[in-house]
Parts: C-alpha cells; structure tokens; sequence
C-alpha cells in the first residue's frame, strides 16, 4: 500500500510568519490538530501542532502573537505519495514523529498520521513502535 492511498489530503498550511493565535484559530475553524507552515515557494518549512502550542506557548506562558515557526518542528519530516506505508511507518520510528508531511514535486499534498495507517490495517506491533518513538523521554 501506496502513502498516497492513505495520506489526508488537502493539509491545512500557513505562513512561518503567521501568528500562533491564529494558526490555533485555524486548527479549530478546519478540524485540525496540525498545520503545515510554508515558505512563500510552497516548500514545507515547519509543522506545528496543538501539542506544540499546548507545551511551547500555553504551559510556557509566551505570548500569543508569538510566530508559529518559533514554535514548530523543523525541519519537516517529509514523505512522497508512492512511497510504500512500511517505509513512510520506518520514518516515523527513526525520526520519532507521529505524522509525516508528504510532499510532491516540492509542494505539500497532504499529511499521513499514525491513525491514517493504523486505521488502514497497520500491524499493532509497527504501531506501537512508532508510538513508543514519539513519546518523550521520561526522567
């Protein structure tokens, strides 16, 4: 199985320059829990998420019009549409990340979560690893 086949397309992007209020209002207006931040050529430069804003804004009491890029992870973790899922889940693992940005011809297409491939019959074991590589490191 192909990541095209199970990617969310259509991700949801914004400018790095693009305050953190609003990229929380874009969250909420779309249905999101990420966006993907883009330079003005269309590349992928950051990827924020609410867990993000929850740990690097909220819990650190920083202001709002902060830039989302002083906030997201960079650089992105990327895939491409005919990449095969073992490969896109490998990623996961190695990079510790739970979504991976799939990019075509240097332009975003979509997002593949762990829950895009998990519900699309990804074996439990390969699940629960990139689980455990996302967590953060307890102690």
């Amino acid at each position: 199985m192909l990541v095209g086949e199970v990617m969310t397309e259509g991700a949801v992007t914004a400018s790095p320059d693009t305050s953190v209020r609003e990229v929380a209002g874009l969250m909420r207006s779309r249905n999101v829990g990420s966006v993907v931040l883009v330079a003005v050529d269309g590349r992928p430069v950051g990827f924020i998420t609410d867990r993000d804003i929850v740990l690097s804004v909220v819990a650190q009491g920083r202001p709002w019009d902060d830039r989302a890029a002083e906030h997201a992870s960079s650089p992105v973790i990327r895939a491409e549409p005919d990449m095969e899922v073992e490969e896109a889940t490998q990623r996961m693992v190695r990079h510790g990340v739970r979504r991976l940005v799939v990019v075509e011809g240097g332009v975003v297409q979509g997002v593949v979560t762990l829950d895009d491939l998990s519900s699309r019959g990804l074996e439990p074991e390969l699940s629960a690893r990139v689980t455990r590589a996302a967590l953060p490191a307890l102690g």
